[in-house]
């Protein structure tokens, strides 16, 4: 069908071209060519129609020139390059997003070798190889979890990331399909670049919705762009995807001008204008007023060793919860960074020569870790509360917890939580929030029977079960909410504490597991984007780093030097305003959907009935 429709659109363009509606033979030996290709493909049209044919339609494959898969491959290079990689993201190198899409979009816009546009499905492999490529460079840490810290084998480690690059790369698959489909309708290249970004978007917002891990979207690659993310409080960071996806897609705009004694002058002028106005204006708001932060935290890095690096001599809990309460006082020096730890340009400083004398903190937070403390501990719940009522401060630890379980088929008869607890000033419990969004083949193995050499990753920290509801703390009358590792990832899920109440959030996280690769990095600006999304400052304590205080403006504005076992004295304030993304939550990437889905319906449609 597709191809017959195909075939009359380049007929209607023959006779539109040429007098008399005839074609120059060569043409008309290329439509016949095409229509005997189609016929002969009538008879596999149905195992091309399911995915595995799809992917393995090698005929379809071969067609495509050597060149357009080199820059598919290219594009998922440039879209690497954007975010960190071995450590944090230089600036400069961020701006490579404003053009990452472009060779992926000009491939899918090319022709076959012999001369054909590229279909539906060619298209869908070239983004499908793009997407792989993508996943391996953004996401090779999956490897070193696995191997160094996991303790599974190297060829075991491998084959996972291999598995979660091909698996998470459909989406890539996805939106070259929808791409494609779009461009060969109706609406034709023009059209379909215009549509793009909505397209881009809605395919983001699959991830998070479908296989549920919203890693790195493309506007997170601009979260030190004080200009760019004013649009984060009200469309999320699918805003910012959706302008980035819209530049890359007018490099490939045809804009038709009539040729005129000054045309070429004229539009010189206008982009060297828009150039300047751009880096001018964003030189000047590149540096917003500094935040108001009366408040001050202490934010305890515990720098434990974790899985398989746990090696040698192991400390006691006692001794632990020694070491970190005096940590939490604060009567020795320390090293404070004014800003991301590693980075060029970040300042250090005295904690003391930044203090003067010590204030009483308004919050203690530990953070979590492969610690041994469990809720259920007398000598845990002792060293909380005496740490609470020695300062007179509220407390939020990392811990976990153990539930009896009421479902039958449960063996060990108990749940295991993975648990923030908070106490209050004067050392009794107020509560706690269990972490409700866990980590896969981290926390829990799904589909244990066929993942079952993932156990080794969980020997240490067991199998954990979910929480069931988000809970506020509030003390001295604020209210804090806290989220934990992973969860930070999930913008539409940290907004439900900020519509909770939240004056503040907290995110505890063990980011030991991820080593010295680009993990760490990637997450920190996650949580920035999410400081940004619901103008709360973050405050954030990690096992390893990087343990921080994060400004609604998603910067970072002190912070522990990593793999060192410190506190620090964060300032913090208080925000009680209600962003337009914290109160309705996706609802842009949702539009950007409802756009792509009404247009690629109207393509098939009208596709359907010229056929």
């Amino acid at each position: 069908m597709i191809a017959r429709g195909y075939l009359a659109e380049v007929s209607d363009e023959c006779d539109d071209d040429h007098e008399g509606g005839a074609c120059h033979a060569e043409q008309e030996d290329w439509h016949h060519d095409l229509r005997e290709e189609h016929k002969d493909g009538m008879t596999h049209m149905g195992y091309c129609s399911s995915a595995a044919g799809l992917m393995l339609d090698f005929w379809a494959m071969r067609e495509i020139p050597a060149r357009l898969w080199g820059l598919a491959i290219l594009s998922s290079v440039l879209q690497v390059l954007p975010f960190p990689i071995a450590g944090p993201v230089p600036v400069w190198r961020t701006a490579i997003c404003w053009v990452a899409l472009a060779p992926l979009l000009y491939a899918l816009l090319g022709r076959t070798r012999e001369g054909r546009e590229i279909s539906v499905r060619q298209g869908t492999m070239l983004a499908y190889a793009c997407g792989v490529g993508w996943y391996l460079g953004n996401c090779y840490w999956v490897f070193p979890t696995m191997y160094l810290y996991g303790g599974l084998a190297r060829p075991v480690a491998a084959g996972i990331l291999l598995l979660f690059c091909l698996y998470l790369g459909l989406y890539h698959a996805l939106f070259g399909a929808v791409f494609g489909a779009v461009r060969r309708s109706r609406v034709g290249r023009q059209g379909a670049l215009l549509l793009l970004p909505f397209v881009w978007v809605a395919v983001e917002l699959a991830r998070a919705r479908v296989t549920g891990l919203p890693w790195d979207l493309l506007g997170i690659a601009q979260v030190d762009n004080a200009l760019l993310t004013r649009l984060a409080p009200y469309t999320g960071a699918y805003g910012i995807s959706f302008v980035i996806a819209a530049v890359n897609a007018l490099w490939l705009v045809r804009v038709s001008v009539r040729e005129r004694r000054f045309t070429r002058p004229v539009l010189t002028a206008v982009g060297v204008v828009i150039v300047v106005g751009y880096v001018f204006g964003a030189r000047r708001m590149g540096v917003p007023p500094t935040e108001e932060a009366p408040e001050r935290a202490v934010l305890v890095q515990e720098n434990l060793e974790v899985g398989a690096a746990n090696v040698g001599p192991q400390e006691s809990t006692e001794q632990l919860l020694r070491e970190f309460t005096e940590l939490s006082y604060g009567s020795s020096p320390r090293t404070i960074l004014l800003g991301i730890p590693e980075l060029a340009g970040t300042r250090s400083a005295s904690q003391k020569a930044v203090e003067g004398v010590r204030e009483l903190p308004r919050l203690v937070v530990w953070p979590e870790s492969p610690a041994p403390f469990e809720e259920q501990d007398e000598r845990f719940r002792r060293a909380m509360s005496a740490l609470a009522r020695s300062d007179l401060v509220p407390v939020i630890v990392g811990n976990t917890a153990f539930e009896p379980s009421s479902d039958p088929g449960n063996q060990r008869g108990f749940e295991l939580r993975n648990r923030a607890s908070f106490v209050r000033r004067d050392g009794t419990l107020a509560g706690h929030y269990d972490k409700m969004h866990l980590v896969p083949f981290g926390e829990y193995v799904p589909f244990k029977r066929m993942f079952f050499f993932a156990g080794n990753l969980l020997a240490e920290v067991g199998t954990f079960a979910p929480g069931r509801e988000r809970a506020v703390f509030a003390a001295d009358g604020h209210r804090y909410g806290t989220f934990i590792c992973y969860e930070s990832i999930f913008a539409d899920e940290v907004r439900q504490f900020v519509l909770g109440g939240a004056e503040v959030l907290v995110n505890i996280s063990n980011d030991g597991w991820y080593g010295d690769s680009s993990a760490p990095w990637q997450h920190l600006n996650m949580v920035r984007m999410r400081a940004i999304e619901n103008h709360r400052w973050v405050l954030r304590s990690t096992n390893t780093g990087v343990t921080g205080s994060i400004d609604p403006l998603g910067r970072v504005v002190a912070a522990a030097p990593r793999h060192v076992r410190t506190a620090i004295e964060a300032p913090f304030a208080y925000e009680h305003d209600v962003t337009f993304y914290a109160r309705h939550g996706d609802l842009f990437a949702y539009l950007c959907a409802a756009v792509t889905t009404v247009v690629l319906g109207w393509s098939l449609w009208a596709r359907r009935l010229t056929d």
